[in-house]
């Protein structure tokens, strides 16, 4: 089981002149669902090398013992400084795709011709693509093999405009998550803020905040392990 763990290299809030990257929870819970699961992990990002952290994933309040025991493992954060550039990688290699989110997926991934291509051409392979929080908002311009937006119709969900309202960030995002996959004909369903959330569609796997980062993972071992 290979998984390809796709991470923002964008840092800037908006105009705010703060700090933005990928939330560490939603990185650091995946990674060791898969490792505990047996899969050898990669990491990249379209810039490749260390990927930005948003600061504010890094505070006390919003450590898990996953995030400490991510802290706690060398192999882990060297595998984190050296992520590999995103154009050097191919859904070939994988047997999945998952993207953490982070406010920074919203002005790179959700833009990033390479990044679109990876998420189309894993789907049309038929291998699943997972992504929670605000990475969900990387479908925006994914097409489906008719041309169709990849979301229309399929059951989604993503952090939620209550989610964002909530952080004070709605006129500082270039996007809200929950508007655009709705905008692209997503169903989009979700639970309470900040509370465990996942939609599945076959391949499609999405979750909607921090706490759901664990649940979509396990989601897509469950989806590997149906398909092997």
């Amino acid at each position: 089981m290979k998984i390809l763990i796709v991470l923002t290299s964008h840092d800037s809030l908006g105009d705010t002149g703060r700090k933005t990257g990928f939330w560490l929870e939603e990185l650091a819970a995946p990674y060791y669902a898969f490792k505990d699961a047996g899969a050898e992990i990669t990491l990249a990002s379209p810039k490749g090398g260390q990927p930005p952290l948003d600061p504010k994933s890094a505070e006390p309040d919003s450590q898990t013992d996953d995030t400490r025991r991510f802290e706690a493992d060398a192999e882990a954060k060297a595998a984190l400084a050296a992520t590999a550039r995103l154009d050097t990688v191919s859904h070939e290699t994988f047997d999945a795709v998952f993207y953490p989110g982070g406010h920074g997926p919203l002005w790179d991934l959700a833009e990033n011709p390479r990044s679109i291509a990876l998420i189309e051409a894993t789907f049309a392979a038929g291998k699943p693509v997972a992504l929670v929080c605000h990475a969900p908002g990387a479908l925006r311009h994914a097409q489906a093999d008719d041309g169709k937006p990849l979301v229309e119709g399929r059951n989604v969900t993503g952090f939620t405009n209550t989610e964002e309202e909530a952080v004070g960030l709605t006129g500082v995002v270039p996007f809200l998550v929950e508007d655009e996959l709705k905008r692209n004909g997503g169903l989009f369903s979700r639970g309470a803020d900040w509370q465990p959330y996942v939609a599945q569609d076959g391949l499609l796997i999405t979750g909607q905040n921090p706490a759901s980062s664990a649940p979509t993972a396990r989601a897509l071992i469950k989806e590997l392990a149906a398909r092997a």
